[in-house]
Parts: C-alpha cells; sequence; structure tokens
C-alpha cells in the first residue's frame, strides 16, 4: 500500500497526468486507504492493518515515525488547510482529526478522539473534542 503511494507520489511530483490517481483508486478501492499522491509522508510511517479505512486529506503533512491505527480520518473541515502531524506521534483507532491544525512532536491521539485545535509536544489526548490529559 506505501510502495503505490510512493510511486503514485514521485508520479505527481514528476507532473504526469492520470497515472497517480488511477493508483490512488487502485488503494482505495483494494487496501480501503484513501491517500492522495498529493499528500507529504515522512519516513517510517506505519499504516495499521495495511491502511484499513484511513483517510487523508489531500494537502495533509505527516512527519515521520508516525504510526497511524486503523480507520482514522486526517481531514478537512471546509475552511482552508489541512492537518499537519509532527514527528513520533501516535494516532490510535477511530481518531479524527479535523481542519487546519498542527499536532506537536511525540503527541499521543486516543482512540475515537475527536482533534480540532491544535495538539502541543508530548502531550496525550483523548475525548470528544479532545482534551489533554497527560504530559511527557
Amino acid at each position: 500500500m506505501l510502495y503505490i503511494f510512493r510511486i503514485a507520489h514521485l508520479l505527481y511530483r514528476l507532473r504526469v497526468p492520470l497515472l497517480p490517481w488511477v493508483l490512488k483508486v487502485f488503494n482505495r478501492v483494494v487496501v480501503s486507504v484513501s491517500l492522495p499522491p498529493s499528500v507529504k509522508v515522512g519516513r517510517n510511517v506505519v499504516f495499521g492493518y495495511q491502511g484499513l479505512g484511513i483517510v487523508v486529506h489531500r494537502q495533509a503533512v505527516l512527519g515521520n515515525d508516525i504510526v497511524i491505527a486503523p480507520n482514522v480520518v486526517i481531514g478537512g473541515r471546509g475552511q482552508p488547510g489541512a492537518p499537519v502531524i509532527g514527528d513520533n506521534v501516535l494516532i490510535g483507532a477511530g481518531a479524527c482529526i479535523l481542519g487546519p491544525v498542527t499536532i506537536g512532536r511525540n503527541a499521543k491521539i486516543g482512540a475515537n478522539a475527536v482533534v480540532m485545535s491544535d495538539v502541543p509536544p508530548g502531550v496525550t489526548v483523548v475525548g470528544v473534542p479532545a482534551r489533554i490529559v497527560s504530559r511527557a
């Protein structure tokens, strides 16, 4: 799944028409992950269960060493901008990160949390809406 995305992203950067989006649709149908080729994905990003049910906004930025559990939404809220996820972040199953928010380094997002505002580095957030429950 991630290999197909990397090829699609390379073709997108090279401005190859149509083929990146065909690969995106292939990933969507076969693996059930929506990861557009325009997303910036860092090194060592792990998609739980091969990305099952994960949806990522086309302008999102994912840092390095991130673990994303199944059924996570990293998306917009109908306004300009998309989430920026820092390095070494853990995102629990079913979490929603919505709008132009920034998730700081070493943060943890609990399962089914709904994040609609910035998360400082090194904290754990849970709940709807997400709130800080511990600091590193």
